[in-house]
C-alpha cells in the first residue's frame, strides 16, 4: 500500500476527498477539534483545527496538474481574518507558483505568515508520522466483544454485534478491522452504511484504528475513485455497483445493520460478497417488517444493552419524566375544519398552547440542570421550525435552532457545530439526529412527538446517554408518549395496588404522572431500560417488563 499521502493516491481521490486526507494528516500530527468546513460560504477555509491552544485554518487545493497561484494565498488570508485564526495554510497535492510564494512574502510584512504545504512537504511529513494516532484501550466488555466476534468470524465468517448507543460500536468495529488487517496487511475492507453523512463520519472515526500505510476513501454517488485498495467507506448502492463490477473485499462491516432487509440492496450485496467475512453492528436490531437480521449475520456474537451499560457506569443515568396533557381530543376533532385529532398532531394540526406548555416544562428542567444542553425531537419539519421559533423568544435560548433534512447540508453542519460549541443551546430535530451523530454534551432530551417505533425511541434516547466529564444523568421529558407505554404502566399500577384509592387529577395542562407506590416508580425506571434493552426479542411493538420487579408476597 502507498499510504494516504502518496502523490498517486492523492491524484486519484479528486477535489472532494483531498481535504479528508489533510484532516487525517492533522490528527496524526496531534491537532484536535479538526472540522471540515468546506462548502458554499466557507469564506476560503476548508478545515479548522486546534493545535497547542491556537486555531488553524487550512485551504485545500487539489489539482490534476500545474501549480497553485497567488489567488489561493489571498483567499486563505481572508479566511484567517474571518475565522480569527492564529495560523493559516494553503495545502496542495501539486506545487506552488513563484507568484504564490512572492505573495506570501508580501503578506508577511503585514501580519502573521502564511504557510504553503505542497506535494513534497506532504511526502516528507508522512515519513515522519507515527504509525498511528490515538491510543485504543478497549473497555472490559469491548475486549470481550472483540474476542467473541473474532471467534465467530473464524468459525463461520459471520458475526453480529448488538451494543447500545454510547458503548462504542465503532470502537469495537474498528478494532476488528485492525485485527483483520494485521492478518492480511494488503487486504481490502469495505464499510457500508445507508446514508452518505454516516459514511463520512465512519471514515473519520476509523482513522485512529488504522496504520498510516492504509489509505481510506469514500465511495458514494458524489465520489467514485478507481482505486479501492485499503479501506473503502461506501453507501450501500455504490458498494453494490462496485461489487457487481468485481470488487471483492476480504472483510465487510455493515453499520446500523438493522437496515438489512429480507430482500433489497443489502441482501444482494452480502450475497455477491458471500466469500467475504461479514460483521454487522447495531444498537437497535429490531425492524418494522419483523425481518430477523440474524438470517444473514447469525446470532449476536455479543450483546450489551442500556441497562447493563448504566449498571457498569458507562452510560448516563436516566431521569425519565412522563407527562400527559388534558386535551379533550373529541372536542378538538369537532372544532377542526378537517376533523383532525391526535393522529395529526404536529403534522397537520398544531396547538400553540400545548407547545407553550412543553416550553414551560423544559424551562423548569433547564433551571435545575448544570450546564444544560437540550435536543427536542419533533414530528415534522414545520413542527421543528415552529418550536424553535417559540423557544428563541426565551432570552436563555435566543440561539435555539432547528435541524432537519429540509436544510442545505452546509447549514445543517453549521448548526450542529454551533450546538457542539455551545453557541446553540437547544436543537429541535426531525429524525436527523437518530443515527450516527455524536452529541455527548446533551443532558436534556424532550420527546415532543409520538414515538410508536421502539427503534426510533431507543435511537433518540441514546443521543443523551453518552457520558462526559461532569455529566452523570440525562433528564428525559416525554410529552407525546406512545399510548401503549402509558397504558401498560397504568394497568400495571392497578394490578399491583388494586386496593388503593384512584385519584383523578384536576385539569392541568400538562398534568404530570406521579407514582405514589415506589415499587411502581422503580418499575417504570426499569421498564425504560428494558424497553431499550438489546437483549430482548426482535419485536417492534411488544412491551416487556422485568419479572424481577414483580410484587413480593
Amino acid at each position: 500500500m502507498s499510504g494516504f499521502l502518496d502523490a498517486g493516491s492523492l491524484l486519484d481521490v479528486g477535489p472532494l476527498q483531498f481535504p479528508r486526507r489533510i484532516e487525517r494528516l492533522l490528527w496524526h500530527l496531534g491537532f484536535t477539534d479538526v472540522s471540515n468546513i468546506d462548502g458554499s460560504g466557507d469564506q476560503g477555509g476548508d478545515i479548522l483545527a486546534q493545535f497547542r491552544g491556537e486555531t488553524w485554518v487550512l485551504q485545500c487545493k487539489w489539482k490534476r496538474s500545474g501549480a497553485v497561484g497567488a489567488e489561493a494565498v489571498d483567499e486563505i488570508a481572508r479566511a484567517r481574518d474571518y475565522y480569527r485564526a492564529h495560523r493559516a495554510v494553503v495545502v496542495t497535492n501539486t506545487r506552488f507558483s513563484p507568484e504564490a510564494r512572492r505573495r506570501v512574502g508580501d503578506l508577511a510584512r503585514l501580519g502573521p505568515g502564511i504557510m504553503l504545504w505542497g506535494s513534497a512537504d506532504l511526502s516528507t511529513s508522512f515519513d515522519r508520522l507515527p504509525e498511528g494516532f490515538g491510543r485504543i484501550t478497549p473497555r472490559s466488555y469491548q475486549a470481550e466483544a472483540l474476542e467473541a466476534i473474532n471467534t465467530d468470524l473464524d468459525a463461520t465468517g459471520r458475526a453480529l454485534l448488538v451494543l447500545a448507543t454510547g458503548l462504542g460500536k465503532t470502537v469495537v468495529g474498528g478494532e476488528v478491522i485492525a485485527e483483520h488487517l494485521r492478518r492480511a496487511p494488503k487486504g481490502k475492507v469495505l464499510v457500508v452504511a445507508h446514508a452518505k453523512d454516516l459514511v463520512q463520519q465512519l471514515e473519520r472515526a476509523l482513522w485512529r484504528h488504522l496504520p498510516k500505510d492504509v489509505p481510506t476513501r469514500l465511495l458514494t454517488g458524489d465520489s467514485r475513485p478507481d482505486d479501492l485498495s485499503g479501506l473503502t467507506c461506501a453507501t450501500v448502492g455504490s458498494a453494490l455497483a462496485a461489487a457487481r463490477f468485481g470488487y471483492r473485499p476480504g472483510f465487510v462491516l455493515i453499520d446500523e445493520a438493522h437496515h438489512i432487509g429480507e430482500d433489497g440492496q443489502y441482501d444482494e450485496l452480502l450475497n455477491v460478497l458471500r466469500e467475504s467475512r461479514h460483521l454487522g453492528v447495531t444498537a437497535t436490531p429490531w425492524r418494522g417488517d419483523s425481518h430477523d437480521i440474524t438470517h444473514q449475520l447469525g446470532e449476536p456474537s455479543f450483546s450489551l444493552g442500556i441497562e447493563e451499560g448504566m449498571r457498569r457506569g458507562y452510560l448516563a443515568q436516566v431521569d425519565y419524566r412522563l407527562f400527559v396533557d388534558d386535551v379533550d381530543w373529541d372536542t378538538v376533532r369537532q372544532a377542526s375544519d378537517h376533523e383532525y385529532g391526535l393522529a395529526e398532531l404536529n403534522a397537520k394540526l398544531f396547538l400553540p398552547q400545548r407547545d407553550e406548555a412543553v416550553r414551560d416544562e423544559l424551562a423548569a428542567a433547564w433551571a435545575t440542570t448544570e450546564k444544560p444542553r437540550a435536543i427536542v425531537f419533533c414530528r415534522t419539519i414545520e413542527h421543528a421550525e415552529r418550536l424553535a421559533d417559540l423557544l428563541r423568544r426565551n432570552p436563555l435560548w435566543s440561539g435555539a435552532a432547528a435541524i432537519h433534512a429540509g436544510l442545505p447540508k452546509r447549514e445543517r453542519q453549521n448548526r450542529l457545530l454551533a450546538f457542539r460549541s455551545g453557541e446553540v443551546p437547544i436543537l429541535t430535530s426531525v429524525d436527523i439526529l437518530n443515527e450516527g451523530v455524536d452529541v455527548p454534551d446533551v443532558n436534556i432530551l424532550c420527546f415532543a412527538r409520538v414515538t410508536h417505533s421502539r427503534r426510533i425511541f431507543v435511537q433518540q434516547l441514546g443521543r443523551g446517554l453518552r457520558l462526559r466529564e461532569g455529566k452523570e444523568r440525562v433528564t428525559v421529558l416525554d410529552f407525546v408518549s406512545d399510548l401503549r407505554r402509558i397504558a401498560a404502566a397504568l394497568n400495571l399500577k392497578r394490578s399491583l395496588d388494586s386496593d388503593g384509592e384512584i385519584e383523578t387529577l384536576p385539569k392541568v395542562s400538562p398534568s404530570k404522572i406521579v407514582f405514589s407506590d415506589q415499587r411502581v416508580a422503580a418499575l417504570m425506571d426499569e421498564w425504560i431500560k428494558d424497553a431499550a434493552s438489546l437483549e430482548t426479542a426482535y419485536d417492534e411493538h411488544r412491551l416487556q417488563f422485568p419479572s424481577a420487579l414483580a410484587p413480593q408476597e
